[in-house]
């Protein structure tokens, strides 16, 4: 078995802030837990360039039919899949639009299956499973920046034609090499020698919420900061989707729910509505028109009138 080098791994190095750590109270234990997160957001901070990028790229694919995946194994899949399973009730998108896919399947969302990882071959099978295609990104995310399972999928992607991104927590890493954009929030040696769920984990985490979320605006998701397309599926979400209606025109809340009942709920088409005063098949159609922004919306109704 060919041997694995850490010790150039940033995040598989000691932590001299943290050498005490169990002999520590456990306030000032959890002091220096919350002293190594502080670090997090600056790590991420140095990579906005590169997630501006790949939010424009990913968005410009997707507005030709492309789909964004993660693909990760262990940590980093279960925050692919996490941020993907959140898109549909918060942006009103289909469950495909958004992927996350995981070494070893569902199973290794719940208990670790180590051994997956090591699998360039396992990571192509998922993504034929797939229909993976030029117009789709995958998202390539390993916090240490060498995994087999991530390298492999990312090298069939490119061979498709895919726009591939890595997201690692090592500069210049293994999985950057086979991406066209590299995300890499150095955050230091973890607290916990070598257990990158903690600050690199969260690193992960903050650039897919910006991945996702800029897409989403980029798609017209957003009209100012409120999520018009959430979808009312349940009670909560239901009393969102009247308090955005609301927010969003300054209407009364009678009126909003008045429209929300017109449009079986669809808070984009009810906010066009209200504010422009079309009736429900004009303002469709202008919706339509103008790819689901309600701002190029208000724009093309003032300026046909």
């Amino acid at each position: 078995m060919k041997k694995i080098d850490l010790d150039k791994l940033t995040t598989e190095s000691r932590n001299p802030n943290t050498f005490d750590i169990d002999k520590l109270s456990t306030l000032e234990m959890v002091r220096k837990i919350n002293n190594e997160d502080k670090k997090v957001a600056e790590a991420v901070e140095k990579e906005l360039p590169n997630i501006a990028e790949a939010i424009d790229r990913i968005s410009e694919r997707m507005s030709k039919g492309g789909r964004l995946i993660y693909i990760g194994a262990g940590t980093s899949g279960r925050l692919g899949i996490l941020d993907a399973s959140e898109c549909p009730p918060t942006y009103g998108v289909s469950e495909e639009l958004v992927q996350g896919i995981i070494a070893g399947g569902k199973e290794a969302i719940f208990r670790a299956k180590e051994g997956a990882e090591d699998s360039k071959e396992l990571a192509v099978e998922d993504l034929k499973s797939r229909n993976l295609n030029e117009n789709d990104t995958v998202v390539g995310l390993a916090a240490s920046g060498r995994t087999p399972y991530v390298i492999g999928g990312l090298n069939y992607a490119n061979e498709i034609g895919a726009l591939t991104i890595s997201v690692s927590c090592n500069k210049d890493s293994e999985i950057s090499k086979y991406a066209k954009i590299e995300i890499a929030p150095v955050v230091g040696p973890e607290v916990v020698t070598g257990s990158t769920r903690l600050k690199a984990g969260t690193a992960q985490k903050l650039v897919l919420n910006m991945l996702s979320t800029g897409v989403m605006i980029k798609q017209g998701k957003v009209y100012g900061n409120l999520m018009v397309d959430v979808k009312a599926s349940n009670e909560k979400l239901v009393e969102r989707a009247k308090r955005i209606v609301c927010e969003a025109t300054g209407a009364e809340r009678e009126e909003a729910e008045r429209v929300l009942e017109e449009t079986n709920y669809d808070v984009k088409l009810s906010i066009l509505m209200i504010i422009s005063g079309e009736g429900k098949d004009r303002a469709k159609e202008v919706l339509d028109i103008n790819n689901g922004y309600i701002a190029k919306a208000l724009s093309y109704i003032q300026n046909n009138k």
